[in-house]
């Protein structure tokens, strides 16, 4: 078990393995939406999950998601591809209630790792209080695990990437910056501490950031995971039809993770979000490493949240404490064509 590293087993890490928005846009051009009008939201939005109506009171909430390793520790693995699966549920404004495995693994990975990864996922799954029933299992020479998860919301509650309105305010639940402190840690430059906060953030669930959020108005949410902050936050204004605004004095970026932006130690993940988002961003003055963070891929990353101003104050005081870190960022705008993101 101590011989393993599970990184040097795959050629990406976590959420940096996923496919470009604007790749996966072109993939998904010209197929068939079949209409059903129970299906609340398919795979045509751009939203975490799907959502289907079962009755007046109740809808059911799907998504799956899955990755390479992103710590060497099977078990740390496990209980982090697990947390990130199980957000997707969170930023619809649902309750997981069920999930199952989906996981790939060489023939040569000892039978004591696997049990550790699967351990990892059961605790996270059942800290989020649902219950995992099954899986399906493959022989792969890359690892890969995570979830199918499902969930339940009242279909008249239920929250998208794209129902925000003007004047909105925007809050982020975690700092960024764990694509870089990932990447930094893949050429063994991160510190023990910097580990540990990147461990303790990707397993930290978003259900007391959903918690908090559903008692107020909020119109829309996302989860911040590979597209980074500016690719989920620039699905939501073109979604909502809106232009938003940043303050980025206010966004908590993981200090040691901006030393490294600073250097250049960067994911390539982060490049293709850049080539997504940026023709719709006006960047002002802000310092380019600051900026590298926007775009940089979060692994299990904190919720975007937009509320109506009026409740603004009363989520921030529910989130401070009951989240990694509680940051009012920015606001919603209406769209007046052009970019759709200012940052300052």
């Amino acid at each position: 078990m101590e011989e393993i590293k599970l990184t040097k087993l795959a050629s990406c890490a976590g959420c940096g393995a996923k496919v470009g928005a604007g790749v996966l846009a072109k993939l998904l051009d010209g197929i068939r939406v079949h209409r059903d009008p129970n299906l609340l939201v398919g795979f045509d939005k751009s939203d975490d999950a799907s959502v289907y109506r079962i009755s007046e009171d109740l809808a059911l909430v799907q998504t799956v998601d899955f990755f390479p390793p992103i710590d060497d520790d099977p078990y740390t693995f496990g209980q982090i591809a697990a947390t990130n699966a199980l957000s997707d549920i969170y930023a619809m404004g649902g309750e997981p209630k069920l999930a199952l495995n989906i996981m790939a693994v060489p023939e040569s990975l000892p039978k004591e790792a696997v049990q550790e990864l699967l351990r990892g996922g059961y605790d996270k799954v059942y800290e989020a209080g649902a219950i995992i029933t099954g899986g399906h299992s493959i022989l792969d020479d890359e690892p890969k695990y995570g979830l199918s998860v499902t969930g339940f919301v009242h279909p008249q509650k239920l929250l998208t990437n794209s129902g925000a309105q003007a004047g909105d305010v925007l809050f982020l639940t975690k700092p960024l910056g764990i694509g870089a402190l990932t990447t930094a840690a893949k050429a063994q430059l991160l510190t023990p501490k910097a580990t540990a906060l990147a461990k303790s953030l990707m397993t930290t669930l978003n259900k007391a950031a959903r918690d908090a959020m559903v008692r107020f108005r909020t119109h829309a949410c996302t989860d911040v995971t590979g597209f980074g902050l500016l690719g989920h936050a620039l699905e939501m204004a073109q979604g909502s039809n809106l232009s938003l605004e940043l303050d980025t004095s206010k966004i908590d970026l993981i200090p040691a993770a901006l030393e490294f932006a600073r250097m250049g130690i960067l994911p390539a993940g982060l490049y293709r979000n850049r080539d997504f988002a940026e023709a719709h961003v006006d960047g002002g003055a802000v310092e380019l490493a600051v900026q590298d963070l926007l775009y940089d891929p979060q692994t299990s990353g904190g919720l975007l949240i937009a509320v109506h101003p009026h409740d603004a104050d009363a989520l921030e005081k529910a989130l401070r404490g009951a989240v990694p870190s509680a940051q009012r960022i920015g606001v919603m705008r209406p769209y007046a064509g052009g970019k759709r993101i200012f940052l300052r």
